[in-house]
């Protein structure tokens, strides 16, 4: 009797069990967001060093180099003293009305500077996107640590006006650093929310000047706050009151300066400095991570 002999057939694996072999996924799949958290994570040293570098190409070529992080919002401040203080006599009432102007100026630029910066975050840097695979939130991050550096410098002359002006060192400067945090938070969450409308509205960098003139001077940056309760009441006076940079201006003022009138009470500055941060910082943050796929593409 003739023996028979049985071979069983070969099922190659399907691509889907192949790329789970070897951990590959989808090209071009978005990342679930913890995935995407992770992974900007692993990239924090390419952040730092390309925030450096961004620095460094911006002041390379000046003979003061990062001296001007410092002389630009002072200069600032100058002219707006004597537009605002000097000719519109807008310091009549206010204590020590240099060092609340200068508060004013330093914290408004540092949330300016990162939105004009960063709504070009994506848009102007379309070569590194397309050359190099790494999540495009690095960019508008990056753009924020760059200031936050700046600021650094900047908070150094803020305090040594405050000093010069007769404002005494108190426990209350230590609240400085969480209101400094709590608004680099909101900065990054704004930074990333504008650098995605950018990358699809290029028009929107010559907006944001125009935007950013009128945020200036809702945000009591030039003037006493007190003028808002003068001539705003209700509900109008309450969406002023709670503008996230007014908030944030007013921290500070209050940790660096005493006798100062404030927007609200310290407590409720605090709340709403908290919750706009949350708000903008992971919301922003959500909002980018939504565009990812389609950045340097068209």
């Amino acid at each position: 009797m003739a023996q028979t002999t049985v071979v069983e057939s070969y099922t190659e694996p399907s691509a889907k069990e192949q790329a789970r072999k070897y951990g590959l996924g989808t090209a071009g799949r978005l990342p679930s967001l913890p995935e995407y958290t992770k992974l900007l994570w692993s990239y924090r040293h390419f952040i730092w060093e390309f925030a450096g570098a961004k620095v460094s190409a911006s002041l390379g070529n000046t003979r003061l180099g990062m001296i001007w992080q410092v002389l630009t919002p002072l200069f600032n401040a100058g002219v707006y003293y004597m537009i605002f203080g000097v000719l519109l006599n807008t310091k009549h009432g206010t204590t020590n009305f240099i060092a609340y102007l200068c508060a004013g100026v330093f914290i408004f630029g540092y949330t300016q500077t990162v939105v004009q910066t960063g709504v070009q975050a994506v848009s102007g840097n379309l070569g590194l996107i397309r050359a190099l695979h790494f999540p495009r939130a690095s960019l508008p991050i990056s753009v924020t640590l760059v200031e936050a550096r700046n600021m650094i410098a900047s908070m150094t002359v803020l305090v040594a006006i405050m000093l010069f002006t007769g404002e005494p060192i108190t426990w209350q400067w230590l609240l400085v650093l969480p209101a400094l945090l709590l608004q680099t938070i909101f900065n990054a969450g704004a930074a990333m929310f504008v650098s995605r409308l950018g990358s699809k509205l290029h028009d929107l960098r010559q907006l944001i000047p125009f935007v950013m003139r009128v945020w200036l001077y809702g945000s009591a940056v030039l003037y006493p706050v007190t003028q808002y309760t003068q001539h705003l009441h209700g509900w109008k006076l309450a969406v002023i009151e709670a503008n996230p940079i007014l908030v944030f201006i007013e921290l500070i003022r209050h940790a660096l300066m005493e006798n100062v009138t404030l927007a609200g009470s310290p407590m409720l500055l605090w709340i709403e400095a908290t919750v706009w941060a949350l708000v903008a910082g992971v919301g922003g943050y959500v909002y980018f991570w939504r565009g990812e796929k389609g950045y340097g593409r068209g």
